[in-house]
């Protein structure tokens, strides 16, 4: 009998309602409506009991550890929740609520055409395997439930198996995801062969014997297991084309929640167990978040799928995360502590930024393509007077992640700022031209956002409707405005308290050991960085701002009369045909880097007439991306691997005294080896 402590009692408790809720749905996979009131209900309570855990831990002081043996050997189910893991346990615990609040009201479209119990099965076992991810302690518990949450998303991505786009998707990430997975574990063998465990406390304990040689290996195994995950770029194809396949409320959790387990990994394993951190660390990972965030917003002011937009800013959002990683991990390597924990809670106060706005944006994305039925903003336009609150919604999500004050984008990237500024001013070497590299890459990004963004609401919002659905449909359910409603309040709150979130999350940062600062209020630096901007002041003045405009507007303009006519249309007919497309809106934009998009055009003609070549009815202009990661470095490994298994599919004869010579030259060459 097992004594628990009220934080293990709880998580446990969460993990048992989840997987009832998991094996209730498959039961009830007959009743859709009932099968999605219990999987909702089940996730709801869950991660109630995940937040009562992870604010025990991150505002009481409470801790947990747990472990048990098992009769595998070397596998021991070995749980550790620190201020580090409890972080975002919170995380996945707030965007599950709100995520299946929205959920019940979203999966109503699929009643009678796909299996809801089968759904539920999947979602549940996907947020478990999440929370036993950043909760484990033990390298082999810990790809247990890696594989439970990457095979459970899985099956959440070709949920609608009915589309082969949906299923070829569902194949790429199950590949890329096992591909990095496959480097994960070679990296914690080479953790093994020197710790003797697979243990994270133990590993700690005993990496200072570890080679610098095998350490920048274990380095780079997790920069690319981890990094696939994550969707860092080049590892970051399966991520536009995964994210929106899934249900909507499923691409919130992927995009807000299951990306950051790879950050997660990287602060657990590259600054909290592995000493001595060599500089070229940091730089690489810098490196890696200035392209990622740049790269990431040019994809995205390309597509005309929003949801694929959406998911190439959950790239552009990682790569600024990285930002934050990659400069406390420079800073550590100079023993620039102080400025080390200032880069990694802007790191942490950013990801708990993007999960709320990004899930918000999935949500309202999601609400319209349910109405809609398609995912191609250029059939979308004037949906704001059919669902007002929703295009309200997303408005604030686009504010949020474009960094407009006083929603909470603004002020992590701001204290990212502060991190690349702090580089800049305080180093005199190569890592010094990275920082300015990177402090332009976000500068850039955050403009290109904010037009991505523009072009988004403005297409799927704003204008005369270009289809002749957008007439028929309604408000979103009540349930999905509830969660869409309070994460745009999240928001706005997250934004104007900033200041004492980042005071919480300074000190969830210096509880890892590395740091040894126990006392935040007296490190200067950190102080006068994070007092420099008052965001309850700025939220004050633009409210009074806008306040005195609208009143300026009404004194001016109560007397007028008001006539409304018809707009002047030269004559002729005002039709959709002549709005702007989001295509034609971000096309300038494409071709000021199309030296790293590689536009494509190419014209289709249909004419009259053979013979009449003048006169063409029809004339169809199609603009592309070129897939310069696929072009270049996926599709020719993928053409390699197939000439390969061509080769070593001529040893597979049929022949049976064939397959005894292979046996008897295996035997003869083991005989050989033990011999010498």
């Amino acid at each position: 009998m097992f004594n628990l402590s009220f934080v293990q009692m709880n998580f446990f408790i969460a993990l048992l309602l989840l997987f009832v809720g998991a094996f209730g749905s498959l039961l009830m996979r007959k009743n859709d409506a009932l099968a999605n009131w219990w999987s909702g209900v089940a996730t709801i309570f869950a991660a109630c009991f995940g937040l009562v855990v992870a604010i025990s831990v991150l505002f009481f002081g409470m801790t947990a550890n747990f472990s048990t043996n098992s009769t595998l050997p070397l596998l021991t189910f070995s749980l550790k929740i620190d201020p580090l893991s409890a972080f975002f346990i919170f995380i996945i615990s707030l965007i599950t609520i709100l995520a299946s609040v929205y959920g019940i009201d979203y999966v109503k479209h699929y009643y009678g055409k796909y299996s809801i119990g089968t759904l539920g099965f999947f979602y549940n076992l996907f947020i478990a395997g999440m929370l036993l991810v950043v909760s484990a302690n033990n390298a082999l518990f810990f790809l247990i439930a890696w594989e439970i949450m990457s095979c459970a998303s899985y099956f959440l991505v070709i949920f609608e198996n009915k589309e082969i786009d949906n299923v070829r998707a569902g194949s790429l990430y199950f590949i890329m995801t096992h591909i990095g997975t496959a480097f994960i574990m070679l990296a914690f063998l080479l953790l093994y062969s020197v710790s003797g465990s697979f243990d994270f406390t133990i590993i700690k304990e005993n990496i200072a014997t570890i080679s610098p040689l095998m350490k920048d290996a274990v380095f780079l195994l997790m920069l690319i297991g981890f990094g696939t995950k994550a969707g860092i770029i080049p590892l970051h194809i399966w991520l536009p084309r995964a994210h929106p396949a899934a249900p909507s409320h499923v691409s919130a959790l992927m995009s807000g929640v299951m990306i950051k387990t790879g950050i997660y990994m990287f602060i657990r394993i590259f600054i909290d167990i592995l000493p001595g951190i060599p500089l070229w660390w940091g730089e690489l990972v810098l490196l890696i978040g200035a392209i990622s965030a740049l790269a990431g917003v040019l994809y995205a002011l390309t597509e005309h799928d929003i949801k694929r937009l959406l998911a190439y800013h959950s790239i552009e959002n990682i790569g600024i995360i990285l930002l934050g990683v990659g400069s406390s991990l420079i800073f550590l390597a100079l023993n620039l502590k102080e400025l080390a924990i200032l880069a990694l809670a802007a790191a942490l106060f950013h990801t708990l930024n993007h999960a709320i706005f990004k899930s918000l944006l999935f949500m309202g994305a999601g609400s319209v393509i349910s109405k809609m039925h398609t995912r191609n903003m250029e059939e979308y336009g004037g949906i704001i007077k059919y669902m007002p609150q929703t295009a309200f919604f997303f408005l604030i999500g686009s504010l949020a992640i474009s960094a407009f004050p006083p929603f909470n984008g603004f002020f992590s990237e701001w204290m990212t700022y502060q991190s690349l500024f702090s580089g800049i001013a305080n180093l005199n070497s190569s890592a010094q031209w990275i920082f300015i590299l990177a402090t332009g890459s976000l500068a850039f990004t955050g403009g290109l956002a904010a037009a991505c963004f523009v072009k988004a609401f403005g297409a799927i919002f704003l204008a005369r409707s270009r289809n002749k659905k957008v007439e028929k449909i309604k408000e979103s359910g009540v349930m999905s405005r509830i969660g869409m409603g309070v994460l745009a309040i999240f928001t706005l709150i997250l934004g104007v308290f900033a200041y004492p979130v980042s005071k919480t999350i300074l000190n969830i940062v210096s509880s890892l050991t590395v740091f040894d600062a126990k006392n935040i209020e007296s490190n200067s630096i950190i102080q006068a960085k994070m007092e420099s901007v008052s965001m309850p002041v700025i939220f004050l003045s633009i409210a009074c701002v806008l306040i005195l405009v609208f009143i300026s507007i009404y004194a001016l303009t109560k007397k007028r009369k008001v006539q409304t006519g018809c707009t002047w249309d030269c004559g002729t007919e005002l039709t959709p045909r002549m709005e702007i497309t989001a295509t034609g809106f971000s096309r300038s934009i494409v071709v000021i880097f199309r030296g790293i998009l590689r536009p494509t055009k190419q014209n289709t003609i249909e004419y009259r007439d053979a013979d009449m070549r003048y006169f063409a009815k029809k004339n169809l202009v199609r603009l592309e991306i070129e897939d310069f990661w696929g072009t270049c470095i996926y599709y020719p490994a993928q053409n390699l691997v197939a000439r390969m298994s061509n080769r070593v599919k001529l040893l597979q004869s049929g022949n049976i005294n064939a397959y005894i010579l292979y046996i008897f030259l295996t035997l003869l060459l083991l005989l050989l080896f033990l011999v010498i």
